[in-house]
């Protein structure tokens, strides 16, 4: 099965930095990590030790009415490269325990699954067999977290 991986969009990044604000209307306040293994929102990576991150509020599209949430996500206080690899899932989340939610064109969820990032590509299949799904975000299990999101 083919699929899209898609970060933040930088588009969006970038207004944020412009701005100094997140979706939530809070200043930005970047800092340096003082240990390696944020998720990165933006390359879809860890962090490294050293670098400068900014834990922002973001507000995934896709999703509509009340599945419209705003959450942390790190992502570099500067621009990046970002993520280079679109039709290949991320290694740095395949250790991670993620849940996988499942949105219809409105932006309503019709499903969801939770996964091991290793087992990522069968979860991906199986939702994408439903053609009411249009878009799948991946989030963190404990905290709820937005990750990426995935597209046909």
């Amino acid at each position: 099965m083919t699929f899209v991986i898609s970060p933040i969009p930088p588009a969006r990044l970038s207004a944020m930095r412009t701005s100094g604000a997140d979706d939530a209307g809070a200043p930005l306040a970047p800092f340096t990590t003082d240990e390696d293994g944020a998720p990165l929102r933006c390359c879809l990576r860890n962090a490294r030790a050293g670098e400068r991150v900014a834990l922002v509020a973001y507000r995934p599209g896709g999703t509509a009415g009340a599945y419209r949430e705003v959450g942390p996500v790190f992502v570099h206080a500067d621009a990046c490269a970002g993520y280079a690899e679109p039709g290949v899932y991320p290694e740095a989340f395949r250790p991670r325990r993620q849940v996988f939610r499942a949105y219809d064109a409105d932006g309503r969820i019709t499903g969801g699954v939770l996964i091991e990032g290793a087992d990522a590509e069968p979860a991906i299949e199986e939702l994408f067999a439903d053609p009411a799904v249009a878009t799948v975000h991946s989030r963190n299990v404990i905290h709820g977290c937005y990750m990426f999101t995935i597209t046909r």
